[in-house]
């Protein structure tokens, strides 16, 4: 029983790190990354398709996309989406070939940008302690039934505090390597 919360805690735990990875990863650093796209959608035959399926992004070097189409039907309307989302890029079309070029961030934008990360992780971590506190719960629950006793209550919350401590230390992890990655000119 106890070994079930203490499991359950880890992996929602290890989810919501995960999360944060994701929702970092769509923030735009200086650098030119395919995944920097992986948030855009493409109407195509009626339905919203992402756009890594319906063409290649590479990076072609540190400042630049290139997106291979693979309907060269497509290539107004990924470049429209593009310039619709919310990234500040203008992509320049050349054959089946769209070049996204990168702006520089201002040092601003960096402050800003390193703002918005850590709020991610302020987020990141209540969601941790959340999932400390739902669990924690569900042990009070048991030694109020008389399931476990209170040296197993007790010994539990110290693991599960064991296991919320390594989650906020990756997060922490996580954000100290995006800060970095942000703040490099």
């Amino acid at each position: 029983m106890i070994n079930e919360i203490q499991n359950d805690a880890q992996e929602r735990m290890g989810k919501s790190v995960d999360a944060l990875k994701n929702q970092l990863v769509k923030i735009r650093t200086g650098r030119a990354h395919p995944s920097l796209l992986d948030t855009i959608y493409v109407e195509y035959y009626g339905a919203n398709t992402p756009l890594k399926q319906l063409a290649n992004v590479v990076a072609e070097d540190s400042r630049t996309l290139a997106i291979t189409v693979f309907d060269r039907e497509l290539t107004p309307k990924i470049e429209k989406a593009i310039m619709m989302s919310d990234l500040g890029l203008n992509p320049m079309s050349a054959g089946t070939v769209i070049r996204v070029p990168l702006p520089p961030l201002t040092e601003e934008r960096r402050r800003d940008l390193v703002k918005i990360v850590r709020k991610e992780a302020e987020q990141g971590r209540v969601a941790i302690r959340n999932i400390r506190r739902d669990a924690n719960a569900d042990l009070k629950a048991l030694l109020k039934d008389k399931e476990i006793s209170e040296d197993d209550d007790r010994r539990a919350q110290d693991e599960i505090q064991k296991l919320t401590d390594v989650a906020v230390k990756n997060i922490e992890a996580v954000l100290e390597v995006k800060e970095k990655e942000l703040m490099e000119v």
